[in-house]
Formats: structure tokens, C-alpha cells, sequence
């Protein structure tokens, strides 16, 4: 068959994200954090953005030095600003419209205010590495162990666990076999105590020695009994080690006070504070919404290069198109932001509506609520819905809560639907007065719920004792 070319028209629907949409929607996602280093790195690659800075006081006299940019800086009403040349527009015009009910949704000004650094980083400490090779240089040891040991220490992980075998640390340090263990032997006797074991059972008994408890009953049932301990098979550990049962429990309470984790004190990780995204707070029986714009650069447009522009004059055909691109970027920019406070505000003001009894009342007046309740009372999409409130934190008279803690599940009652949160909460109510030396199964837990009126199978129970981190209940035992 013979090819040839010919011309085609064809119609066709496509949904195309322009890189304006994709940004504003990238934004309405981010968390406070993440929006101000956002924020920031625009600040650094687009001049026509600037910080509010704090106006000068009226009447103050200018020094004769006064760089032109300076000059340009101060407001003027005589030369017309570009945005009605270009655009049609001034951005005042259209930021006014967001003050027109008395709310101010933050990351803008008019210069009169000066953002503030949200916190202080905290002086980090010691890490494990750093604390295991000041003590290896301090010793005494060959030059050849030293180098092994070295990169054993390198190997070690922040809960003080070796993440190599010692094949590889021989085969990465170029040394015979054999060397690996000699210079692992000098880590275990470093401080702290267990540092450098391949297993828990091997850190456990690697604390031995230092207290005195060698050739005990508490190493004989860690070496052969660890299986049994690990399940709190206490009875079955003596008949195995022909042993009281009063003994056995006495050796697992000094097991119980071993590290399991030597390097949890050395832990060269920050804390991590959560910073609310939206404040609820209440006020003669109203509640008030309120976004957080702490540490939020305030942006506005440069009167520099917005009067340059004006000024055709005095740039060239690539710099006019260079600063209008610039622009037009900082324009949406702005109004990315100002829609994403204004989407912010009308979700949080939903959820106080579906949720009002919880902020008044407490956790046991959640009510079942998903995204698309939220969504069809705001008249927007559920993905909308569903990136506002990715990863964004609310603090309110109940507490800090993750957006995402007012969408829950329905479960059914005698008195109607109650939310799947509150059932959880119920479950740690029960587990927490439970016996603990007689626990509560699965079992006993739905049979308790079914007493509350609270219709769920046991699997179900089962899964919220599992997302709650609560162990099964032979692991809840407590012996003594």
C-alpha cells in the first residue's frame, strides 16, 4: 500500500493545566512551612516582588543621597501605574474586593507591618557517631583495629544497631578475616552499653556483663528462652528453666529495665513542632476563624519596576518583556494566595458548622462527616476539599487536630450514626481501665461496645485496637 501525506482537521476536548493553575493548586496543598519557603524562593527570582517593609514616618526629610531606587520607592499618584496600561487593572482594585467583609486573610500588606522569624532553632546535640569515635580515639588500640572500628562506627545506626555484616566491613576495609569481630568486641565495650549488636536479643545481652549478671537466670533466659519471653510465655519459661514462677518474673522486671535502643539518647534528631495552619478559637459563645500568617513574608509589588515599566522610554524591547512576564507571575502569585486563605477559611467554616457539638463539647459529639459533604455544602469539587485539607493542622478549644481528624466513617448505634473516631476513643477509654493483669480480647471489647449501643464485629474492633497501637491483649499482661 502506497504511503502518502494529506491534511486533517480533527476536534477534540482536552483538560490542559496551565503552569498558573498547576501553581495555585500546588499552593493550596502546602502547609504553612512549606508556603513560606515557597514564598521566599519567589521573593529571591522575582524582582517585581518585595517584602512589606515598615513605612517611613510622614514629614521626614530625605538625605541628599537618595539612590534612584529609593526615589522610585516612594508612592506617587502622578505617573499611572502599569497595571492599568498592561492589564487594565490595579492590583489594589482587586485585593480591595478580599476586605470587603471584614476579614483579613494575611500574606499581604500595604508596608506598614514587618514579618517576624516564626522560631528558633535549638542547639543539636551529641550525635551517636560523634560520642562512639571521641571514645575510639581516646583508647589505646592498634592502628589496624582503629581503622576497622572506625568504619563499624560509621555503620551504626542512630538506634545503636550495626547495618553491615562483617564480611562487608572486612571486605570495605581490606583487612584478613577475623579482624571485623575483633574490633566489633572493642565497640561492645564502649559506652553506651549495647552499642554496636546485630539484634535485640544480642544488645540485651551485651548490658549483661557491666551490672553484674552473668551466668544468671536473666542470661539463660535471654540466650535460650528469648522466643518464650518475646510472647510472655512465663510459665512455659519455668518449666524450662526449672525455675519459680516468682523467679522468673523477677529476672523479666531486670530485662524490662535493659535498653533496647542504646542510642536513643543520642539522637541528633530536633524536635518537630507542629504549627497550626488555622486558629478556632471561641468569643461570647462565637467562634472565631482565624489563618495563621506567622512568619509568612508579606508580599506586595515593587513601585520600582512597576514605574519602570511605566517609563517605556527607558527600557529596552527585552527588559520590557522580561519585567511584564515577571509581572503577570507576581499578579497571579498574589492571587494564588488570596484565593487559598479565602478556600481555607470557607473549609474550616464548614467543618465548624458539620462539627460545632465536637468544638463545643469534646470527642464523644464527632459526628460522621467526609469530603464530599464539605464539598457539596462550599459548592466545589472534593479534590479541592481533599488538598486544603492535606497535612494543615487546626488549633482549637478541643486541642491541635489534623484537618483530616473531622472526616470520619459512620458507624451504626441504637440511637442513629455516630462517628468511627469516637468509637476508637471509646476503645482507649476501655483499654486504659482494663485489669491489666486480666486484659480485655478483642471479644470482650466488642461485648462492651455492644453495651454502649455500639453494633461492631470484632475484626472491625480489631482493626481500631491496631490503628490505635495497642497490642493484642496477651501483650498487654502485666505479671507483676
Amino acid at each position: 500500500m502506497a504511503q502518502e501525506q494529506r491534511l486533517e482537521l480533527r476536534l477534540s476536548q482536552k483538560l490542559i493545566l496551565t503552569p498558573q493553575l498547576q501553581q495555585s493548586i500546588r499552593l493550596l496543598q502546602l502547609p504553612i512551612l512549606e508556603l513560606t519557603q515557597d514564598i521566599n524562593q519567589e521573593l529571591m527570582n522575582n524582582p517585581l516582588l518585595e517584602e512589606g517593609v515598615e513605612r517611613e514616618p510622614e514629614g521626614k526629610n530625605e538625605s541628599t543621597g537618595t539612590s534612584e531606587e529609593e526615589k522610585y520607592r516612594e508612592p506617587s499618584n502622578e505617573i499611572e501605574t502599569p497595571l492599568e496600561k498592561i492589564f487594565g487593572f490595579t492590583s489594589d482594585s482587586y485585593f480591595e474586593e478580599r476586605e470587603s467583609d471584614g476579614r483579613d486573610f494575611g500574606y499581604f500588606t500595604d508596608g506598614s507591618e514587618e514579618s517576624t522569624s516564626p522560631f528558633e532553632r535549638n542547639r543539636s546535640k551529641t550525635s551517636l557517631n560523634e560520642h562512639l569515635l571521641w571514645q575510639l580515639r581516646l583508647g589505646h588500640v592498634p592502628e589496624n583495629i582503629g581503622q576497622v572500628a572506625e568504619i563499624i562506627i560509621n555503620n551504626i545506626d542512630d538506634n545503636g544497631y550495626l547495618q553491615a555484616t562483617a564480611e562487608e566491613i572486612e571486605k570495605l576495609a581490606e583487612v584478613e578475616t577475623g579482624r571485623a569481630e575483633e574490633a566489633l568486641k572493642f565497640i561492645h565495650g564502649l559506652d553506651p552499653s549495647g552499642v554496636g549488636a546485630r539484634t535485640v536479643q544480642e544488645c540485651l545481652l551485651l548490658q549483661l556483663e557491666p551490672l553484674n549478671l552473668k551466668d544468671t537466670l536473666v542470661e539463660r533466659i535471654l540466650s535460650d528462652g528469648f522466643s518464650e519471653l518475646e510472647g510472655k510465655k512465663y510459665k512455659q519459661l519455668a518449666t524450662k528453666f526449672k525455675s519459680s514462677i516468682d523467679d522468673i518474673l523477677n529476672a523479666v522486671k531486670i530485662i524490662e529495665g535493659l535498653e533496647p535502643r542504646p542510642g536513643r539518647n543520642y539522637s541528633s534528631d530536633e524536635p518537630v513542632h507542629i504549627i497550626p495552619d488555622v486558629y478556632v478559637e471561641e468569643s461570647e459563645g462565637k467562634f472565631i476563624i482565624t489563618l495563621n500568617d506567622e512568619g509568612v513574608p508579606r508580599l506586595r509589588l515593587s513601585n520600582y519596576y512597576r514605574k519602570l515599566l511605566a517609563n517605556k522610554k527607558s527600557l529596552g524591547p527585552e527588559e520590557k518583556q522580561f519585567l511584564e512576564d515577571k509581572l503577570r507571575s507576581a499578579i497571579w502569585l498574589l492571587r494564588s494566595l488570596d484565593q487559598r486563605n479565602k478556600t481555607i477559611y470557607k473549609v474550616t467554616d464548614s467543618i465548624l458548622k458539620f462539627q460545632e457539638d465536637f468544638f463545643r463539647k469534646g470527642a464523644k459529639h464527632l459526628k460522621p462527616l467526609n469530603l464530599r459533604d464539605v464539598a457539596e455544602d462550599l459548592g466545589m469539587h472534593e479534590s479541592t476539599i481533599s488538598r486544603v485539607t492535606s497535612n494543615k493542622y487546626i488549633q482549637c478549644p478541643q486541642g491541635l487536630l489534623n484537618f483530616r481528624f473531622f472526616f470520619s466513617n459512620a458507624v451504626a448505634t441504637s440511637n442513629g450514626n455516630i462517628s468511627s473516631s469516637t468509637v476508637k476513643d471509646l476503645i482507649k477509654k476501655i483499654v486504659s481501665e482494663e485489669d491489666q493483669k486480666i486484659p480485655l480480647n478483642d471479644q470482650k471489647i466488642v461485648e462492651i461496645l455492644n453495651s454502649h449501643g455500639i453494633r461492631v464485629a470484632r475484626r472491625t474492633a480489631a482493626k481500631y485496637r491496631e490503628e490505635l497501637r495497642i497490642p493484642a491483649h496477651m501483650k498487654r499482661k502485666k505479671w507483676f
